[in-house]
């Protein structure tokens, strides 16, 4: 349940600074989601905090889920204590902190009742380059927010249900609108993957396609190149969920129309009528990110180049190397009687483990719903027959077994996999 308590104006400098003049909007949070946050531990960790006299808060996606009535899968809390404030409280109160690399941004994670809490002191960004930021410690709540990249991200929430909104974020994310805090243009120039980041959430906040402010459009065109200096692991990071959200078909449009696509290893002649074809194909049936994304590259190079700019797994790669080579070659039977049948035969011939899930992909691709199903309630049979097998027979020549051991595999696939290991074996013994 949300109750309204207060608005009021925010104009106080912070270090000689004039603050970004906003409303701050206050209310009460009261839901279930909320209350299953409460356990021994956080218990515990608000108690400490409330009696060293420092202020503890939920901040960021944490609470835009909360918002949402979404139970949040990680919890971030932001603090007025300093680094070395926290260390001595937690080694005062003997809890144990781990992941020490954090300290220099601000960030301890204590450990309470087999639960690790991540907590960073509010911050400045001094000086940024467009990937890291230096900062300096801050017990000023609106600066932090300030620095944050989205309005529905700007958010903090007390322990006692008080949202705390300097830059409209709550109505933002009621009227499903994504905004960066102030100007977009600043806000990217400190981290041009936040470009990624608005592509993502606006994918997983807003119900239609094309509600962009114009001013974030050009924002995004003027700094797109910025995103070459980024590393290509965070930006797969961003682009697998873009890939996963709503919206993908337009987004990834806009991605190409914003000129961004040059800098994050996509190929510039996508072939984007086969990505709309494919994102159709694939709706409702939860695609891996490389599944939709293969439908973009017309040769197997452009995957090629993509593992070059974007580090990603082996396992992603040559799914994309598969369905760049087989989208067009491995199709139903013109038999219309056993129309699964080619890609059976594929994964029985590949005798590699992750075949099947391949072709899951390919028929996803290709737009295969009622063959996908098929295939998902089929178990790939064992081959009956070994070299063991064959030898026990009075054959001994290595080559001559593994002839025989083809040509029974042959009769096997031809049989629709029924036939035992004895009917095959008496083939053998008959020639």
């Amino acid at each position: 349940m949300l109750r309204c308590l207060h608005p009021w104006w925010l104009s106080r400098g912070w270090t000689g600074l004039p603050l970004l003049k906003r409303h701050l909007f206050t209310m009460k949070l009261q839901s279930p989601e909320f209350q299953s946050l409460f356990t021994e531990g956080l218990k515990s960790l608000t108690e400490l905090f409330v009696k060293e006299n420092h202020e503890l808060r939920i901040a960021g996606g944490a609470v835009r889920d909360l918002l949402n009535g979404v139970q949040p899968q990680d919890v971030d809390f932001a603090t007025t204590a300093t680094p070395e404030q926290m260390k001595g409280m937690f080694q005062a109160a003997g809890i144990r902190m781990i992941n020490n690399k954090g300290e220099k941004h601000g960030t301890v994670t204590a450990r309470l009742d087999k639960e690790n809490f991540e907590i960073t002191t509010l911050r400045v960004d001094v000086v940024t380059d467009g990937r890291h930021a230096e900062v300096e410690f801050t017990t000023d709540w609106q600066r932090d927010a300030e620095r944050r990249d989205l309005t529905i991200n700007s958010m903090f929430l007390g322990f006692d249900g008080t949202l705390y909104d300097y830059f409209n974020g709550y109505e933002d994310l009621k009227n499903k609108k994504v905004r960066f805090v102030g100007h977009a243009k600043k806000r990217i120039q400190e981290d041009y993957l936040r470009i990624l980041r608005y592509f993502r959430f606006y994918g997983r906040i807003v119900d239609s396609p094309g509600d962009h402010d114009p001013e974030t459009l050009e924002a995004i065109a003027e700094n797109a190149r910025g995103l070459a200096g980024i590393s290509g692991e965070r930006i797969w990071v961003e682009l697998k969920k873009i890939l996963l959200g709503n919206h993908v078909n337009h987004l990834i449009h806009l991605i190409y129309d914003l000129d961004v696509a040059p800098y994050i290893g996509l190929p510039p002649n996508a072939s984007l009528e086969e990505f709309d074809k494919v994102s159709q194909n694939v709706e409702g049936f939860s695609p891996k990110p490389m599944t939709l994304l293969a439908s973009l590259f017309k040769v197997q190079d452009d995957v090629t180049k993509l593992d070059l700019r974007l580090k990603i797994s082996k396992e992603e790669k040559n799914l994309g190397l598969f369905l760049v080579k087989y989208r067009k070659d491995l199709t139903k039977a013109a038999d219309s009687s056993e129309p699964l049948k080619p890609y059976q035969d594929f994964i029985i011939d590949c005798r590699e483990p992750d075949a099947a899930a391949r072709v899951c992909e390919l028929l996803k691709y290709q737009g295969q719903h009622g063959l996908l199903s098929d295939l998902q309630r089929w178990s790939v049979p064992a081959f009956p027959v070994s070299g063991h097998d064959i030898r026990k027979v009075g054959i001994s020549s290595g080559k001559e077994i593994g002839a025989l051991l083809q040509q029974l595999r042959d009769q096997w696939k031809k049989s629709g996999y029924r036939m035992q290991k004895d009917e095959l074996l008496s083939r053998v013994k008959k020639a």
